[in-house]
């Protein structure tokens, strides 16, 4: 069976992985776009947004493996729109333009219907009401054997390792300190729910970990 991963989920030295007051103008939250710091620099990044030439190196080669052999993504409502509650805006296609990061299925998390949006490049969006376990069943249809992907928010993270569905967590734990926003691990026993740490590597601007059940 296809993995359940997350990759390069940004933690902050004390455990946010968003700041807090999520809005147009902060996508990440108040300070979350500090947490990514580690990653724009990259190869990857800069290639993914047109930019040219990046730094190479750990940073770059764990922000590659997590697009590597995915099939399907899942997102929580956030990561795809700041707005709460019912649609009001049909026009609102996620943070990424016309050609989204994807190129898959993509899985987002909402209580509230609306018909799938496809886009450039082989990404569409998919809408799930009901819950997780629904989610990840479409997405594993939809991957065709290859993996899935979490792509967040905190809360979407959490409630797949809550339910102990998440085969592999690599955080990026960032110099940086919040203070307030979005804690990932806080109330989570993860070596009851069966995690245990199998990569543990320090770069100049983050120290990656990964969880491994």
């Amino acid at each position: 069976m296809s993995k359940l991963r997350v990759h390069c989920f940004s933690l902050s030295i004390d455990g946010f992985g968003a700041g807090p007051d999520q809005s147009l103008e902060h996508p990440l939250g108040v300070g979350g776009k500090g947490l990514h710091e580690w990653f724009f620099p990259t190869r990857f990044f800069q290639k993914m947004i047109g930019a040219g030439d990046g730094t190479t190196g750990v940073d770059n080669e764990l922000a590659e493996r997590g697009f590597e052999g995915v099939g399907a993504w899942i997102l929580g409502r956030n990561m795809f729109a700041p707005s709460r509650g019912a649609w009001r805006d049909e026009q609102w296609k996620g943070w990424w333009g016309d050609n989204p990061p994807y190129h898959t299925p993509v899985f987002i998390l909402t209580h509230h219907p609306r018909p799938p949006i496809p886009m450039a490049g082989g990404t569409t969006f998919y809408f799930v009401t009901d819950g997780i376990h629904a989610a990840l069943q479409q997405a594993r249809a939809a991957a065709g054997g290859r993996d899935v992907r979490i792509g967040g928010g905190v809360a979407t993270v959490r409630q797949y390792l809550q339910a102990g569905l998440i085969d592999e967590l690599h955080l990026a734990i960032s110099p940086v300190l919040l203070g307030r926003g979005e804690s990932l691990l806080a109330g989570l026993d993860l070596p009851q729910l069966g995690y245990r740490v199998t990569q543990h590597t320090p770069t100049p601007a983050a120290t990656h970990v990964v969880l491994t059940r």
